[in-house]
C-alpha cells in the first residue's frame, strides 16, 4: 500500500528508505539483503513475487530482535497486500509482523500508534488473517478501526469529475458504487486501473459506477487519464476534504456500496481483477 505519510520512523515504501530517525539503518548483510529484495518486489511477476514475499517473511523472522526487524516486517506487510499472492503467504507475513512486535513492542509517538499495530488490525479484519499478539496497542488499533468503519458508513460527499460533472454519493442509490482512492504517483494504484476499466466496461450496463478520487490537481490527473484512455468518472479532491472524511492514510483503497447505498465492503489495498469480481459479487454483480 502506498502511504500518504507517517510521523514515526518507519520504512517509506516508495523507496524503502528509513525516515523519521526512529530506527537504525540496516547494518548486517542479512538486513541489507532483505531491504534490497523488498525494493525489487514490485518489479516481479506476481507468481515470483508470491514466492519472494513468503521467503522474505521467514528471513525477517530470523533476524535479531530490534526496531529494524519490526520496521521491515511492517514494510513487507504493506507490500504483501498489493494484490493476491496467496493466503498462506499473507499469513506468514502477518505472523512475522506479530512476532516482531511481540519481541519489540513499539511505543506511540506524538499520540500516534506505531503503524504496525494498525496494519495487524486491518489484516485481521479485512483479510481475515490470524493475529497472535496480546498487546494493549493492538487492542487500541482494533477499537479505532471499528470506530472508523462506523464513521465511514455515514460519509456522503459531492465532488466534480475532470469533465466538470458533479457526483453525489447519496444520489447514486439504485447503483452499485465503488469509491476508489488513488493517485498518479502510486504504483499499485496504476497497476489495478486496467482491471477497473475492464470491470467498468463489463458491468456499467448493470448500474455499476466507479468514482475514483485523487487529491492531485487537474494538471496532474488529466494527462494521465487521457494517455491511458480510462472512461469511468475521475473525481478531484485537491483539498483532501473527502480523503479526510474517509481518513485515508494509504492508497489505493476502495469502498463498495450496494444498491441501497450501504457500505458493504472495503479493501485494504489494490485488488486483482479476480479479487474485484469476488467483491462485486457481494453486491449482486456477476
Amino acid at each position: 500500500m502506498s502511504r500518504i505519510g507517517y510521523s514515526v520512523g518507519v520504512l517509506v515504501l516508495a523507496g524503502l528508505t528509513l525516515a523519521g530517525g526512529a530506527s537504525v539503518p540496516p547494518q548486517s548483510d542479512s538486513e541489507k539483503a532483505i531491504v534490497k529484495q523488498m525494493s525489487g518486489l514490485r518489479k516481479m511477476p506476481d507468481s515470483d513475487r508470491a514466492v519472494a514475499t513468503k521467503s522474505l517473511a521467514l528471513a525477517i523472522r530470523r533476524l535479531p530482535t530490534g526496531e529494524l526487524k519490526a520496521d521491515l516486517a511492517n514494510g513487507l506487510a504493506n507490500l504483501a497486500t498489493e494484490g493476491d499472492f496467496g493466503r498462506d503467504t499473507l499469513q506468514e507475513v502477518t505472523t512475522t509482523l506479530a512476532l516482531a512486535l511481540a519481541e519489540t513492542p513499539r511505543p506511540s509517538q506524538n499520540g500516534q500508534l506505531y503503524p504496525g499495530y494498525d496494519e495487524l488490525a486491518q489484516l485481521a479484519k479485512y483479510e481475515h488473517m490470524k493475529v497472535a499478539l496480546s498487546s494493549p496497542d493492538l487492542t487500541t488499533a482494533v477499537k479505532n478501526l471499528n470506530e472508523l468503519d462506523e464513521a465511514r458508513k455515514r460519509v456522503d460527499f459531492t465532488l466534480a469529475d475532470i469533465e466538470g460533472h458533479g457526483w453525489t454519493l447519496s444520489a447514486l442509490k439504485g447503483k452499485v458504487v465503488l469509491v476508489n482512492f488513488w493517485a498518479t504517483w502510486c504504483p499499485p494504484c496504476r497497476k489495478e486501473m486496467p482491471d477497473l476499466q475492464t470491470l467498468y466496461d463489463r458491468f456499467k450496463s448493470q448500474g455499476f459506477v466507479i468514482l475514483s478520487i485523487s487529491d492531485e490537481t487537474a494538471a496532474k490527473v488529466n494527462p494521465f487519464i487521457a494517455d491511458h484512455k480510462y472512461t469511468w468518472p475521475i473525481l478531484l479532491d485537491p483539498g483532501r476534504k473527502v480523503n479526510e472524511m474517509y481518513r485515508i492514510q494509504g492508497i489505493p483503497k476502495s469502498f463498495l456500496y450496494n444498491r441501497k447505498g450501504q457500505l458493504i465492503e472495503q479493501t485494504i489495498d489494490m485488488r486483482t481483477q479476480a479479487q474485484f469480481l469476488t467483491l462485486l459479487a457481494k453486491a449482486g454483480l456477476r
